[in-house]
């Protein structure tokens, strides 16, 4: 008889700063009913896929991300998928292969979603970083496991992804096209402000700037104005706590580093959450 838990679909992209570690917690944080769903800041999508396989959407799903290269990857998954997996068992885990993909330019939306499922499979940590000429240039990550991709899993995935999940690729400010009452949106965007020695944060300063961090409290305020719900994870900083303190109900919870060099130390390091509920 197979194990029931291998046959729930699981994020299939790795992902810097996932929140996997925060699924624990969530259920104490969710509204009673979830109307729509919407998740701007995508990513691995780990609290989506929570919350679709426990059934807890009772409306639609609009997940969006800034980086339109995870979201044709997404939206792929969800039409192509067996195409996609026809691409990805000519890949093997190689790290000349892997440059050699890294340096390709596709010339579909499909090969690039192959692409971009290869290079994160394989590159350093899951890490997505391009240059300033917009190229990929993370290195090869050297991964133990030859098996590189669960092709049983993309097939559950791409069944879940149903006609209710919509895919948008742009500024977590789309959100505000779509909220309506009794919603619940949430909010994971790359940190700004350096605490306690976490390395995620050197790498993501440039990208999340603090006007951002300004325009998301701004969101928030916009969300609780239209009655609906959030649920927002940040750095545990002190400017962040007197940015958002006034916006909702803040919990301080802890998880474990996750990013970093060779032998950077991966210890506990706190957390904010904040929500309206």
């Amino acid at each position: 008889m197979p194990d029931l838990k291998q046959l729930i679909p699981e994020p299939f992209i790795r992902w810097a700063g996932g929140k996997r570690w925060l699924l624990k917690y969530i259920n104490e944080l969710l509204p009673p009913v979830i109307n729509n769903y919407h998740e701007p800041f995508l990513g691995g999508g780990s609290i989506f896929w929570h919350l679709k396989n426990s059934n807890k959407i009772t409306g639609n799903t609009f997940l969006s991300d800034i980086n339109d290269e995870l979201i044709n990857c997404y939206i792929q998954i969800q039409h192509n998928s067996p195409a996609i997996i026809e691409i990805l068992r000519q890949y093997r885990n190689d790290k000349d292969l892997y440059y050699d993909v890294r340096d390709a330019v596709p010339n579909n939306e499909l090969h690039k979603a192959a692409r971009f499922l290869f290079l994160n499979a394989t590159s350093y940590n899951g890490i997505y970083r391009v240059n300033r000429e917009g190229n990929y240039n993370v290195p090869f990550g050297y991964r133990k496991k030859d098996k590189l991709f669960d092709f049983d899993n993309i097939i559950r995935c791409s069944t879940l992804l149903d006609e209710t999940v919509n895919f948008r690729a742009g500024d977590f400010g789309g959100v505000m096209d779509n909220l309506e009452e009794g919603d619940f949106v949430f909010l994971d965007p790359p940190y700004t402000v350096a605490h306690e020695n976490n390395g995620f944060i050197q790498y993501n300063q440039h990208i999340f700037s603090w006007e951002d961090q300004e325009r998301l409290a701004e969101l928030l305020q916009h969300i609780s104005d239209n009655h609906a719900f959030f649920v927002l994870t940040n750095a545990a900083h002190t400017s962040i706590e007197e940015l958002f303190g006034n916006l909702g109900e803040l919990h301080r919870l802890q998880r474990h580093s996750t990013i970093g060099g060779r032998g950077a130390a991966r210890d506990a390091v706190n957390e904010f959450v904040f929500t309206n509920l």
